[in-house]
């Protein structure tokens, strides 16, 4: 397999107001370390706006560059995954398009990777400009709890924004699983990682692709896939519960043999609703989990590629890429019909060569 010293990573999801800037940064930062011998990995997660044509006209204009279009939104980090296992760099630098992680980085990792002989060195945020209170609020709290939770060491306040050795990301693309949290992932491989201190910058053109609903998403797979704790939560909440229905149990049995009246409908109710809750809330937990399971089950690909621009350097191990592009059918010519008067001159004069034929044969017998 061929390969280059360094690949740059990108997927993006509605970013064609940004592709032109990034593509100029990254190809002046890739060309400040290894001159010409680097890649740039573009994957269109498939976006609705002018994505995939820019990335088209500059992967004609850049031998560098190799544009990837997944043949539907597969979501962030599998769209990351698939530019992941078709690069072929031997050290691979993992970024963000709205340009809020700045590519002139490069550099100061490369050198850190160098001086520390690390196989991943990953950016911490150290200053988040341009997002709201709510946001940063949500985003320290995750991190944190996360921390907690999970039962290895995921670094506080980091991103996808890392440089990654090949060894590194081989390990990572030994990992099949379908809900997938990359940065929890590399921490999971191992191997000896090193942060670096950042200040990132405010989005360079467009809106935010990462809603509440998606950030939500990505919160509960990486607590389901890094963590058992929920479930040893709802073990514990059973175990309380059995001891408080226990001395509920030896309550009514006093109340019953004194002949005192048990009254009091409305916390009667009000225990009912708590317990069905927190049974229910139970339930889900389980359910999440069993539906982990079914999806890792079924082992369908992780993406699949509709179309390629430029030269990818690997072969899929995760994912699908289509052998060929769609191909339209040519149209079948109409068949040529003649107008009416003459179909039916023509049908009077075969009428007419057939009447003699007729009479000849009655003739003869």
């Amino acid at each position: 397999m061929p390969s280059v010293p360094l690949s740059i990573v990108v997927p993006c999801y509605n970013e064609e107001g940004c592709l032109a800037e990034l593509h100029r940064r990254l190809s002046a930062a890739a060309q400040g370390v290894v001159g010409d011998a680097y890649e740039i990995v573009l994957i269109n997660d498939g976006s609705k706006d002018r994505t995939w044509p820019i990335m088209q006209e500059l992967a004609e204009a850049d031998p560098h560059l190799v544009a990837i279009n997944l043949s539907r939104n597969h979501g962030h980090q599998l769209a990351l995954t698939a530019g992941l296992d078709l690069c072929a760099g031997e050290r691979i630098l993992i970024i963000d398009a709205d340009l809020q992680d700045p590519p002139e980085l490069l550099a100061e990792m490369l050198k850190t990777m160098d001086e520390q002989s690390a196989d991943v060195v990953y950016a911490v945020r150290r200053a988040r400009a341009g997002e709201t209170a709510f946001k940063r609020g949500t985003a320290k709290a995750f991190y944190r709890i996360l921390f907690k939770l999970s039962e290895i060491e995921i670094p506080l306040d980091t991103g996808d924004f890392r440089l990654m050795s090949r060894r590194a990301l081989d390990a990572l693309l030994a990992l099949p699983e379908q809900a997938r949290f990359i940065r929890g992932m590399v921490a999971w491989v191992g191997f000896k990682q090193v942060p670096i201190l950042y200040d990132r910058a405010e989005r360079h053109a467009g809106e935010t692709n990462y809603p509440l609903r998606k950030m939500l998403r990505l919160a509960v797979d990486a607590i389901t896939g890094f963590s058992t704790a929920p479930l040893r939560f709802a073990s514990h909440v059973g175990l309380w519960l059995v001891a408080a229905s226990i001395l509920l149990i030896g309550y009514i049995a006093i109340g019953f043999f004194t002949g005192s009246a048990i009254q009091g409908w409305t916390s009667l109710m009000l225990v009912v609703v708590i317990l069905g809750a927190v049974q229910m809330f139970v339930l889900g937990m389980i359910g999440e989990y069993l539906g982990r399971v079914y999806v890792e089950a079924k082992k369908r690909p992780l993406y699949i590629v509709a179309e390629i621009a430029g030269h990818a350097g690997s072969r899929p191990q995760l994912g699908h890429v289509a052998d060929h592009a769609p191909v339209r059918m040519p149209a079948l010519p109409e068949p040529t019909r003649s107008p009416p008067a003459k179909r039916r001159a023509s049908s009077a004069a075969g009428r007419s060569r057939a009447a003699p034929a007729r009479k000849s044969s009655r003739t003869e017998n």
